[in-house]
């Protein structure tokens, strides 16, 4: 039986979590979880389990920072935003990506007779 969505591909959560912070501003983590599979074409499931220990981590290496504000309903929740050090790591981890990437398109490429 096919899945209708996969699980974050490991690796790329801090990827995805500082560029929809650094593309779409400060969100709190239910918000930016819906987004994150927003974007992917809801190809993505993305969990508070998997979700808030790698805000967690990105927040200990200083690459988020968390500011408690009210909601749209009132409630008091913890909003994150990218810092200056975040989208420094950001441009790193995207070229590290684009560079990866452009190695597996290669072996996608390869047909029987380049080999």
């Amino acid at each position: 039986m096919a899945r209708d969505k996969a699980d974050v591909l490991y690796g790329t959560l801090a990827l995805m979590v500082l560029k929809t912070l650094d593309a779409l501003g400060p969100l709190h983590g239910y918000g930016l979880a819906r987004r994150i599979e927003q974007i992917s074409g809801n190809q993505l499931a993305l969990n508070q389990g998997t979700l808030y220990p790698a805000l967690l981590r990105l927040e200990q290496d200083g690459w988020i920072a968390p500011a408690w504000r009210e909601s749209e309903t009132g409630r008091r929740v913890k909003i994150y935003s990218i810092t200056r050090t975040g989208r420094k790591r950001l441009e790193a981890e995207q070229a590290d990506w684009q560079r990866a990437a452009g190695i597996v398109a290669r072996f996608l490429k390869l047909s029987r007779d380049q080999a």
